[in-house]
């Protein structure tokens, strides 16, 4: 059989092969693909030089702490590093947090649990990943110290880094300079 006589045979074969099941598979797999290449990395954002993908993994961080504000429920949680320094008695007045320790705080809007049987509190609607990284090379006119906060917006289920340098938090942080800018101290467990 010559390749002329095969095409129209393959062409053949695929017209009739084609039907409106196929057609909607077809449309929803298309579709589906789209969602999945539009979904937001949020690994690829970026604060300056803090870069979100220095925190991959944090899920599996240990947790430091919760605290509660008026409309917030947090959760601070930290890589090894800032464990072992956190083992060590840091934060304490005059002792310096090694390089390579990472923070990272998600917050939360709250809720009432509605089936627990006594008044609890808990996560609702996502709202930031805050981080912080000291890198005393990186970011030197901090005293080390890098922070971002990354808002989330629910209705596009995207990220967005606030402000464009990764010093936001250091005003805020210089209160507890003598404890080298940290102010949450991992609780006796």
């Amino acid at each position: 059989m010559s390749r002329c006589s095969i095409v129209p045979a393959l062409k053949h074969f695929f017209k009739h092969l084609w039907s409106p099941a196929i057609a909607r598979v077809a449309i929803l797999f298309a579709l589906f693909c789209g969602v999945a290449i539009a979904a937001q990395d949020r690994y690829t954002l970026k604060l300056g030089k803090l870069e979100f993908a220095d925190f991959r993994g944090y899920e599996n961080w240990m947790d430091v702490a919760v605290s509660q504000t008026e409309t917030l429920m947090k959760v601070i949680l930290a890589n090894d590093v800032m464990m072992d320094a956190y083992r060590q008695g840091l934060p304490a007045k005059g002792k310096i947090f090694p390089d390579g320790v990472k923070i990272v705080k998600i917050e939360w809007t709250f809720k009432k649990n509605a089936v627990a049987p006594y008044f609890v509190n808990v996560p609702d609607t996502l709202k930031a990943v805050d981080v912080i990284e000291k890198d005393t090379k990186r970011f030197p006119d901090t005293h080390g110290w890098a922070y971002a906060n990354f808002v989330y917006d629910a209705a596009s289920g995207t990220f967005t880094p606030e402000g464009t340098e990764p010093n936001c938090g250091y005003a805020c942080h210089t209160i507890v300079a003598e404890q080298d800018y940290i102010f949450t101290a991992y609780p006796k467990h």
